[in-house]
């Protein structure tokens, strides 16, 4: 995994901003004692910030509160915060690193910190309990959850804190592909252990002689937030009768349980438990050469979907087999490339007149657009199709986009803004996603352009020209326009 993402050594030298309370509960010095006991019951507090001037200027505890209570009791009305709050404050930057939270938290014995901002006034408040997750949400730390997950149920519940780490290192700063690896990481460790409890607690598993396979984004390694599955499964031509029925009987319940820890059913019916996607390796092979021989539009869509294969649980003989079938047919089908490539050009990038972003003017998502179909599809699908061209397949769109600098005729020039345009809209529909999800909201692809500031919006301007330029490309390479459709 990336080592710029969070881990368990890493994670001490982010500052202390990006884990602090920006909204603490705060009362002035001149609070009754009874109304600031209101407040901290109020909100579920241990402790409040007192401020004056926007400054912290004492603080009081629920130790300080329940002593005060014992040795003046009948006398709490008369009282202040003032006359009870700690003034000698133990506070921290900002820009301080967690590391030196951590010490003063020790050194000084206390559970909370006081985080000011350069000028000394009020920023926020950093508890132990932050620190606690802090450490939980690290990559390292939720993956060993996974993996000992012993139930269904468990597994559900560690699969939705992801969406919470990948809020946490976005705003630590973690690049696009880095992101992208990760979520890819997690959602494999997520199926693998679907498959071990299915074995485990079911005794449901794949005979040897099979493999899982998972397909588009996520064969790619690179979905974003969890989305529909997109599975199938390849198996030997010699497996007998009863293999076959463990194999149905497995592709049954692995749809079955994938759903039920949160990865939705796919609304074409594109999984391994529909009898489309359940094939021998021959079998599979005639539909590829049947796909790739007779390129229409829904031949395409299926090739474009397949070719994105990756073995997650298996035989990867299999896998090899698939890859070296596909690459030899489409060789001998030279016509199938262009069809493929005028499929693609067919997705142009939302921008008019002088860069204008063109959005959608009607309906439930008027005033936004799509991010896969203004640029993501046409990118992924624009370099899957060059790199097959020279013979490669598999890996992310940054791997098939590095193998292309080696063995094609695309500048380095092109290359690198195809390749800054693919990380650019990735991460924004990442954040978008992800915006969605804390809105209490179904994420999905579309972005309000009128929502980014003008330094966003000139980069996704840039990114969405670099989508023209891939368009291009491919009208070049294959020479569309002497194609006849």
């Amino acid at each position: 995994m990336a080592d710029n993402l969070i881990n368990q050594d890493t994670f001490y030298f982010i500052e202390v901003d990006l884990l602090c309370s920006r909204t603490p509960i705060t009362c002035p010095p001149q609070t009754g004692l009874i109304e600031m006991a209101g407040l901290m019951q109020q909100h579920n507090i241990s402790g409040i910030v007192v401020v004056e001037n926007e400054r912290p200027v004492g603080i009081v505890s629920l130790r300080d509160l329940r002593n005060c209570v014992a040795t003046n009791y009948g006398g709490l009305a008369s009282l202040t915060v003032q006359d009870l709050m700690q003034t000698e404050l133990i506070t921290i930057r900002r820009h301080d690193y967690l590391f030196k939270a951590i010490f003063k938290m020790a050194r000084y014995n206390i559970h909370r910190l006081v985080v000011v901002n350069d000028d000394g006034s009020l920023a926020g408040v950093i508890t132990n309990s932050d620190l606690l997750r802090i450490q939980s949400r690290c990559p390292l730390y939720l993956s060993q959850e996974i993996e000992a997950a012993d139930s269904f149920e468990q597994l559900q519940e560690t699969g939705a804190r992801i969406t919470e780490l990948l809020q946490f290192v976005v705003k630590a700063g973690a690049d696009t592909q880095s992101l992208i690896s990760l979520i890819s990481h997690f959602n494999d460790l997520m199926s693998l252990q679907v498959i071990t409890l299915l074995d485990r607690l079911e005794g449901v598993r794949l005979p040897r002689s099979a493999a899982f396979l998972v397909m588009g984004s996520e064969g790619r390694g690179e979905q974003t937030l969890r989305t529909d599955q997109d599975n199938a499964i390849v198996y030997s031509d010699s497996v007998s009768t009863d293999e076959l029925k463990q194999i149905k009987q497995f592709a049954g319940r692995v749809v079955d349980r994938l759903e039920f820890i949160g990865v939705p059913r796919c609304p074409g019916g594109i999984m391994a438990s529909n009898r489309q996607w359940c094939h021998s390796i021959s079998t599979w092979q005639r539909i590829i050469a049947r796909w790739i021989g007779t390129p229409t539009l829904k031949n395409m869509v299926k090739f474009g979907m397949f070719q994105d294969l990756r073995v997650i649980h298996g035989n990867l003989s299999l896998e090899k087999k698939l890859r070296e079938h596909i690459i030899a047919t489409s060789h001998n089908h030279t016509l199938f490339f262009s069809y493929m490539a005028h499929n693609i050009v067919q997705f142009s990038p939302p921008l008019g007149l002088f860069g204008r972003f063109k959005p959608e003017q009607k309906g439930e998502h008027k005033g936004s657009f799509d991010l896969k179909k203004a640029g993501i599809f046409a990118l992924t699908q624009g370099v899957s199709l060059l790199a097959l061209l020279h013979h490669t397949m598999g890996g992310t769109t940054w791997d098939k986009l590095g193998w292309l600098r080696q063995d094609s005729q695309i500048s380095e020039d092109d290359l690198n803004s195809i390749e800054e345009a693919f990380s650019l809209l990735v991460r924004l529909r990442l954040m978008v996603q992800l915006d969605a999800v804390a809105a209490g909201k179904t994420p999905d692809n579309y972005c309000d352009p009128t929502l980014l500031s003008n330094r966003e919006q000139d980069q996704l301007r840039t990114a969405l020209k670099s989508v023209n330029l891939m368009l291009q490309i491919l009208k070049d390479t294959f020479q569309l326009d002497l194609l006849r459709i």
